[in-house]
């Protein structure tokens, strides 16, 4: 399964067996994180073997069942995009070496000993991992004309691009954003507004999505 396959096939999973990550698994997901850390300067970090996280009434609230593994997503404050991009590249990777995922923002309890987070930072959200109960279901989908702006005859990798923006998981599923095509190589992404926050998170995942798609060597960002 390569990145493109990824997309169309994870969706968000809340029911885990109760089976380890191989050792294998586990240091190509550690070699990835650093690579995201290093690039997107965040301190994201992988724990495994770890319920206490999802065994309080807040994992129950949200249906979770299972997760012993996760991504604490650390970084900088005001990292919000940069968190929501590279956590969507760690998520499609996993989906990748045949895991599962879901992102949670609220439905866990912290567990500061499993991770660090220093002063300056913050633990934005975690992303749930680990072989699913079932390969959950696709979220619904709205016209992609409600996320564009683009005049003219919108370009095949600007149509990918959206194709795969459309998938890419949300807060709630509210999928606030815009993509805008500027010219014929530029493009623009914008959040909207939300009352219940995560915007700048879910347009950081929208344009990992949209990159892959639509192929970085067709445009660049604004």
């Amino acid at each position: 399964m390569n990145v493109m396959e990824a997309i169309v096939a994870r969706h968000s999973v809340r029911q885990y067996m109760e089976k380890p990550i191989e050792a294998e698994i586990v240091e190509r997901l550690k070699d990835e994180v650093g690579l995201c850390n290093r690039e997107g300067r965040l301190h994201i970090q992988l724990v495994t073997d770890e319920p206490k996280a999802f065994g309080g009434g807040m994992a129950k609230y949200g249906k979770f069942s299972g997760v012993g593994n996760y991504f604490a997503m650390v970084g900088p404050k005001g990292a919000d995009e940069a968190i929501g991009y590279y956590g969507e590249r760690l998520v499609l990777l996993a989906q990748t070496l045949g895991l599962n995922s879901c992102w949670v923002g609220l439905s866990f309890r912290r567990q500061p000993d499993q991770y660090t987070v220093a002063d300056d930072e913050r633990l934005y959200c975690v992303i749930a991992l680990g072989y699913g109960a079932s390969q959950g279901v696709q979220h619904p989908m709205r016209p992609m004309e409600k996320f564009v702006k683009v005049s003219g005859v919108m370009p095949d990798w600007f149509r990918r691009g959206m194709e795969a923006v459309l998938l890419a998981p949300t807060a709630v599923n509210q999928q606030k954003f815009e993509f805008e095509l500027i010219d014929d190589h530029t493009v623009a992404a914008h959040a909207r507004f939300t009352l219940i926050g995560y915007g700048q998170m879910d347009l950081g995942i929208a344009k990992y999505h949209f990159e892959v798609a639509a192929g970085k060597e067709n445009f660049v960002w604004e």
